[in-house]
């Protein structure tokens, strides 16, 4: 499990860079309302001078020199870049959490694959194990049982996955291939969730009406009972978030 162990140390420091950069983004907010705040009154004050001194005759009209002050445009070109550093600085902190994001939909798929090999493997350590021992049962009641009988073990109405029953003809020299616990998936069944699988046990939709996937199965986006109100699934989740910062 060393994938979640170094996941666990990067979300780690995900709460200080997030405090940094918010911490950074008011400062630039509070300098931005004083600049903004001097500029309005510069630029009332140079107004009202160019009203008295065209009243009085002291300014001539002529609408190419009637215009602020150097310092005035200064002050303004300033609340810009003080309004893209703002911007850039929130921009950073939503891309740092979108990729602690994504990372996590990579660690939660590799978490699914270790637990369907883990499946598979004790999947195929029970069909041999039940293999044997319904070869063994065979091989004992050879001598008083037709072909067709049921075997002793009384195991040719178990059901394997899928619902299709255990022959009760079981080779003795390939016992294990007798029990057939993985049926074919249908073609045409539809597939959904992250792993890419069909419709089983319980399943959450997404609130997300343009979802490409809908369906999501609960062990895979780690739910363990129906969530209340809206629910959105771990790409759509971006994509909201998306939509909040314009």
């Amino acid at each position: 499990m060393g994938f979640l162990e170094d996941f666990q140390a990067s979300v780690e420091a995900l709460p200080a860079m997030l405090q940094r950069n918010y911490s950074l983004m008011r400062e630039l907010d509070k300098s931005l309302q004083g600049v903004q705040t001097e500029n309005e009154q510069r630029c009332q004050q140079e107004i009202e001078d160019i009203k008295h001194g065209l009243e009085s005759g002291s300014i001539t009209f002529d609408p190419a020199k009637l215009k602020f002050s150097d310092e005035a445009i200064e002050e303004q070109k300033h609340c810009v870049r003080i309004a893209d550093e703002k911007v850039a600085l929130a921009t950073q902190t939503y891309d740092l959490v979108d990729a602690h994001i994504q990372q996590l939909d990579q660690f939660m798929r590799k978490l699914e694959e270790l637990r369907q090999e883990k499946e598979a493997a004790t999947a195929a350590a029970t069909a041999a194990a039940a293999g044997t021992t319904v070869a063994a049962t065979v091989t004992a009641s050879a001598g008083t049982s037709t072909a067709d009988n049921t075997p002793k073990g009384g195991r040719s109405g178990e059901r394997g996955r899928g619902g299709r029953k255990k022959t009760a003809k079981v080779p003795t020299e390939q016992p294990a291939p007798a029990i057939d616990l993985e049926l074919p998936v249908d073609p045409n069944e539809p597939t959904y969730c992250l792993c890419n699988q069909v419709s089983y046990g319980e399943m959450v939709a997404c609130d997300n009406n343009d979802c490409k996937i809908e369906w999501f199965h609960f062990g895979c986006v780690g739910l363990k009972e129906q969530p209340k109100g809206k629910w959105y699934c771990p790409s759509c989740i971006g994509f909201q978030k998306k939509r909040k910062g314009k």
